[in-house]
């Protein structure tokens, strides 16, 4: 689905921009440091060359495995971190997060992105990007799998469906990017169609997935920057 290009003209206006990281954190993929870069260069483009325009320039992260396996941490937020003055503390949240755990596919990869969608968002500005990056290397459990295990988040969706609809309405149709880099199998598939969806397909199970160079966290940051 093609984005509504909305650029930020509005000389004077306050401007925000919001970037929650959904990261697999599996023994399959681990793409904390690519994300460590990607934050400083962000910062260092969008903040620094261009203060003048951008008011609030944000990030958080939704670190996620299975809940299958609780003494893994199957699920870990953080808050959302400004990255004119917070840099080094987003990145000590990444410091020592390896690639582990969480057994075999399928991962809560849905249950992360709906705790993404509920993020507390910058709202006060007159012009707003809201954007979600997933990286996963591994179909999802269904929506409610494992809404018996410890630790599941109270208040998710029930099916796909349903997290359609909270994308389609709780989130600003102008101002919201999705983007997602997942195998191509269902549910991921099924995302073609979303609203100001990006979808990437990545190899299923392959060896430590690389978010780098012309792929990923680079197509990430092109889309971001041709989008606002």
């Amino acid at each position: 689905m093609g984005f509504d290009n909305g650029k930020m003209s509005c000389r004077g206006a306050m401007f925000s921009l919001d970037i929650v990281f959904c990261i697999d954190m599996s023994a399959n993929i681990s793409i904390a440091n690519d994300v460590k870069n990607t934050l400083c260069r962000i910062r260092n483009e969008y903040l620094e060359e261009k203060i003048a325009e951008w008011n609030v320039l944000r990030v958080r992260f939704v670190l996620f495995r299975d809940y299958r396996y609780p003494n893994q941490c199957p699920m870990e937020e953080s808050r959302f971190f400004t990255l004119d003055d917070e840099l080094d503390e987003a990145v000590a949240f990444l410091d020592g997060k390896y690639g582990e755990g969480g057994g075999d596919a399928p991962e809560n990869a849905l249950e992360a992105l709906a705790l993404a969608m509920r993020s507390d968002w910058w709202t006060e500005a007159a012009v707003r990007r809201h954007v979600i990056l997933l990286f996963t290397d591994a179909a999802p459990h269904p929506l409610g799998a494992l809404s018996d295990c410890e630790g599941y988040p109270p208040g998710m969706p029930s099916s796909f469906d349903e997290l359609h609809t909270l994308w389609e309405k709780k989130m600003p149709k102008k101002g919201s990017r999705l983007l997602v880099f997942a195998p191509d199998v269902e549910p991921w598939s099924n995302m073609y169609d979303w609203t100001n969806t990006f979808f990437s397909a990545v190899e299923e199970q392959g060896n430590c997935v690389e978010f780098s160079g012309e792929d990923g966290i680079e197509v990430c940051y092109r889309i971001i920057e041709n989008s606002i």
